[in-house]
């Protein structure tokens, strides 16, 4: 018998649905797939090589828990330049994707029974990994154009709150949250006490005079109870 943590959730959708079109295609139909979150294009022949380089000279051994320091000092790198947040490689953990990282975060931040809010629509696996940890998710509506009605969010707040879980530019709905959202935001979250674990995996999809902003960047309190998630699938 599995566990009750495990009988609780139900199967990704996304996987279940990537299932239907393989089978659809395996039957000789002609269908365009919009399930997967992959790129269209094959992998850079620069990123090919430097793999099948680090194979022919043998790093296949274990490496450090929380990720090579290369590769740390490379994040901090990239943060400091595209999203203006200045850390250190020991505030750095290296997962195996950013579903990981979210389902890490969660974990050490609630308890059983504590609860997270997710302003809706979101991204499909959101709800399943909270269930996963023990914690309950808190569904707050977004407004209709889709960004952020904070004075929802703040209302769902309980005792039991312990993050806000965002994800911009946002799955499924491609809603870019602005700076003035963010901030109202971080406002409830501080307010309250609150982590805010902040899914920016979509940073680079944004278009027209949509903006990308880390709410982690906004001030002091938000960059130490910002969780801040990303990584390279997109």
């Amino acid at each position: 018998m599995l566990s009750k943590r495990i009988r609780n959730i139900t199967p990704s959708a996304t996987a279940g649905m990537i299932g239907k079109v393989a089978a659809l295609r395996a039957e000789g139909v002609e269908i365009i797939g919009f399930n997967a979150g992959e790129p269209d294009f094959p992998t850079p022949r620069k990123v090919v090589d430097a793999c099948k380089k680090a194979l022919e000279e043998g790093k296949t051994k274990y490496t450090p828990f929380n990720g090579l320091g290369l590769a740390k000092e490379a994040v901090c790198c990239k943060l400091k330049k595209d999203n203006g947040l200045d850390y250190e490689p020991s505030q750095i953990v290296i997962s195996t994707g950013a579903k990981q990282a979210l389902t890490n975060a969660i974990f050490a931040i609630c308890d059983e029974g504590d609860e997270v809010i997710i302003p809706t629509p979101c991204y499909v696996s959101y709800v399943e990994v909270i269930k996963l940890t023990g914690a309950n998710a808190t569904l707050v509506e977004s407004n209709e154009d889709f960004s952020l009605n904070t004075e929802r969010i703040a209302a769902a707040v309980t005792p039991k709150t312990k993050a806000i879980l965002i994800n911009t530019p946002n799955n499924p709905t491609g809603a870019v949250y602005t700076e003035a959202e963010l901030k109202a935001l971080g406002e409830v979250a501080e307010k309250n006490g609150l982590y805010v674990i902040a899914d920016e995996v979509y940073e680079k999809l944004v278009y027209g005079e949509a903006k990308h902003v880390s709410i982690a960047a906004l001030s002091p309190w938000l960059y130490e109870h910002t969780v801040t998630v990303n990584g390279l699938s997109k």
